[in-house]
């Protein structure tokens, strides 16, 4: 009988103990195998030219690419690999934006490493599965009434508030440290979610809807 061939799995997280400790504890597993780790989605991206995992456990909450753009670009580039996004405080507008992005599971990092091996092997098997605090984050979106702007992103936030300031696609690309493509996509998702037909119009409703920080206008 042959042997099972192992899950290849990467993680990208911008802390080194979170990735080591994830790594350590998944090395006694032996149907998985940790191909790579990752500090970031630049990071991730470069190195998924030469190496190409199964399953990739993704963070959020990280400094210029995040958890979702990061998601969008490996996704868009390489639709066969599973993606479990991974954070410490999860909240239903972001585990919906994951899972909308094509993410197949959303865990917290407080999670118990056996539950997170069993998430990699059903991520790897086709199934969406997600935490019990997930779940609870994204019953309690769909149950409460969201005024104008509460289902924005923090990246969205951030591009909005841009917007506001007057920057253009370009600089606001520079400013995020990001690609004119994904602002554009931003804007265009602030727009929709604004139901405001141009840019002016969506500053106006985030300064009259106190979407952004005072300091921001």
């Amino acid at each position: 009988m042959s042997e099972q061939t192992p899950i290849r799995v990467m993680i990208v997280d911008d802390h080194p103990i979170v990735r080591d400790g994830i790594v350590n504890l998944t090395l006694i597993h032996d149907d998985i195998e940790l191909v790579g780790k990752a500090s970031g989605g630049l990071d991730l991206l470069a190195q998924l030219e030469e190496i190409e995992p199964d399953v990739i456990l993704i963070d959020m909450v990280m400094p210029g690419m995040d958890g979702l753009e990061t998601t969008r670009a490996v996704l868009d580039r390489y639709p066969n690999i599973k993606v479990i996004a991974i954070t410490s405080f999860p909240k239903g507008e972001v585990v919906r934006d994951i899972l909308d992005a094509g993410a197949v599971g959303f865990f917290s990092k407080h999670a118990e490493i056996g539950t997170l091996v069993d998430a990699i092997r059903a991520a790897h098997a086709g199934q969406t599965i997600l935490a019990a605090e997930a779940t609870a984050a994204l019953i309690q979106t769909k149950t409460r009434s969201p005024e104008l702007g509460q289902d924005l992103s923090e990246r969205e936030l951030e591009v909005l508030a841009l917007v506001v300031e007057g920057l253009s696609n370009r600089e606001i690309a520079e400013r995020l440290s990001i690609s004119p493509g994904t602002v554009k996509h931003h804007v265009s998702s602030c727009m929709s979610k604004l139901d405001a037909t141009n840019r002016a119009q969506a500053a106006a409703l985030a300064i009259e809807h106190q979407l952004i920080p005072r300091s921001s206008t």
